[in-house]
């Protein structure tokens, strides 16, 4: 009883002028699909190649949508088309990559994503821009930042969309936070601390074609910290360790400690302990 004195009115009176904020992304995705704000209509045909990790979430999110249809995935690994099928059923093809052709060919799919190895990324992304898809590729868009130029100007010249998938850029909390720093919200940010953990721990097959613990991981960190401050490092300091023996065989990490110093001063300390064991 001792809130019951600031209990407000009821939600119900003046609902109709009632403003969500605006980082209530959900809620005004409801109110666009109730009142039918989602664009022409028509159905919006994807073709996915690569189903591992990134690839099966983004296939649940394909297959819930109703505005979305999932034509074709491309996965080299047979043993994994069970489990396509019992997520997509009849509606979507499943091809090996030597028949990725077909996708290319298919005049009903407007767009590509793309989640395979690193080193298959560049080659899909030119074939599906000649043949006028739209990409949305997994970080990173090609090994060096040479293939990354040729694959954005490419976009460029033919007016196509090319989205490089740094999901953290997405998260509301996260763009919510880049704002405020923008804006001076939280006033004059001096120092930045970045922790990150990946679990479960990825397969050897994985790491091998991975690109090794800076490449495919501490990339986020970096990524994510440049965007809300808006500048570069000047100056890079970096530890690092493998203290699970498969992973010293790689040449790879599994932990690593970075402090990164940018020309206003601000400092950013990462902290990437990646390859997480389940106990």
């Amino acid at each position: 009883m001792a809130t019951v004195k600031y209990r407000g009115e009821s939600p119900f009176v003046n609902r109709a002028n009632r403003k969500h904020h605006p980082s209530d992304i959900l809620y005004q995705d409801y109110v666009d699909a109730v009142e039918g704000n989602v664009g022409s209509g028509r159905k919006v045909t994807f073709a996915l190649f690569g189903f591992g990790r990134a690839g099966t979430i983004h296939t649940r999110n394909l297959v819930a949508k109703s505005n979305v249809a999932l034509k074709y995935i491309i996965e080299v690994d047979s043993s994994k088309y069970e489990l396509i099928r019992r997520l997509c059923g009849d509606r979507t093809e499943i091809r090996p990559y030597d028949q990725a052709g077909e996708v290319w060919c298919d005049e009903e799919v407007d767009a590509v994503i793309i989640t395979t190895q690193t080193g298959l990324h560049r080659e899909i992304i030119l074939r599906s821009l000649k043949a006028g898809k739209a990409v949305f590729c997994e970080k990173p868009i090609g090994e060096s930042p040479a293939e990354t130029e040729e694959c954005y100007s490419l976009a460029r010249e033919l007016n196509l969309p090319l989205f490089c998938g740094f999901q953290r850029r997405w998260d509301p909390a996260l763009s919510q936070m880049q704002r405020k720093v923008r804006e001076g919200d939280i006033g004059h940010v001096q120092v930045i601390r970045s922790v990150s953990r990946d679990s479960p721990l990825p397969p050897l097959a994985y790491l091998k074609i991975s690109g090794g613990i800076f490449h495919d991981c501490m990339v986020h960190d970096i990524d994510i910290v440049t965007w809300i401050l808006g500048e570069l490092p000047s100056q890079v300091y970096t530890v690092a360790n493998a203290q699970i023996p498969e992973i010293a065989d790689l040449g790879d990490f599994d932990n690593v400690v970075s402090t990164l110093t940018f020309p206003s001063g601000k400092q950013l300390y990462i902290t990437r302990v990646t390859r997480v064991i389940q106990p």
